[in-house]
């Protein structure tokens, strides 16, 4: 089977210089607002989908939470292994076959780490995933780009230097997708990755969740957890449950 974009691009070391300013005190203030939202019990098991590195995962450990991490990156998780500890842990999986039934009291995706698939079909099928995975009580937190205020203000070029290397970035709309070509040389070698994350509306996670069995209970609009607004907020957050 021919590998995605994302397979190579989240794989590839140049992904996380491109993006090592990504910032851990706001990842932190995510955290800490879910947890005072969702107020989980003390041994909460919580399953955190498309991990990366795990900073997230890290930081939910710290306050005291069985936390599994789970990403496609062989890289990242080989990265994310190094934290590991009792009530911590890193697996390489694909999140559209969980293998967890009725487990987890609360999984998160985070920092739009979905959207990447071709199909609805995938796209549910994740979702129903997550579903699986979760207790009947359990809780799924989707936070997504707010595809409206990000349409609206998109930025078509853009030069990044990072560590030396002048990363070359055109970001366009098509077939329903936000598509950003990267674009470098380093050590006389050129490189070309690419990044493309469907275009999702509030309706049509409404929707794809509806499929998956899971009702949205809450949406927020940013990680203070201020209300949702369509044309200025910056994040699309859905607190889901099982239906």
């Amino acid at each position: 089977m021919q590998r995605k974009w994302f397979q190579y691009w989240f794989n590839s070391p140049y992904y996380h210089i491109l993006y090592s300013q990504r910032n851990d005190e706001e990842a932190e203030f995510l955290i800490d607002n879910l947890s005072a939202y969702l107020k989980p019990g003390p041994d909460s098991r919580i399953l955190d989908i498309a991990c990366g590195r795990g900073r997230h995962s890290v930081y939910l450990n710290k306050k005291g939470y069985d936390v599994t991490g789970i990403d496609l990156s062989e890289q990242s998780i080989r990265y994310a292994k190094q934290f590991e500890q009792k009530h911590l842990h890193f697996f390489v999986h694909d999140m559209r076959k969980l293998a967890f039934i009725n487990y987890f009291d609360i999984a998160l995706n985070l920092f739009t780490s979905f959207g990447y698939f071709e199909t609805e079909k995938d796209h549910v099928n994740a979702l129903k995933s997550f579903r699986k995975g979760l207790k009947a009580d359990g809780s799924l937190v989707i936070d997504y780009f707010n595809t409206q205020k990000i349409l609206k203000n998109l930025n078509p070029q853009e030069i990044k230097t990072m560590e030396g290397i002048e990363f070359h970035i055109h970001k366009f709309v098509s077939e329903g997708k936000i598509i950003k070509r990267i674009n470098f040389e380093h050590k006389h070698k050129a490189y070309a990755f690419e990044e493309r994350v469907q275009a999702f509306t509030f309706a049509d996670f409404e929707r794809m969740l509806t499929k998956a069995g899971l009702e949205i209970t809450a949406t927020f609009g940013n990680y203070k957890l201020d209300s949702y607004d369509e044309a200025s907020s910056d994040r699309l957050i859905l607190v889901c449950k099982k239906i």
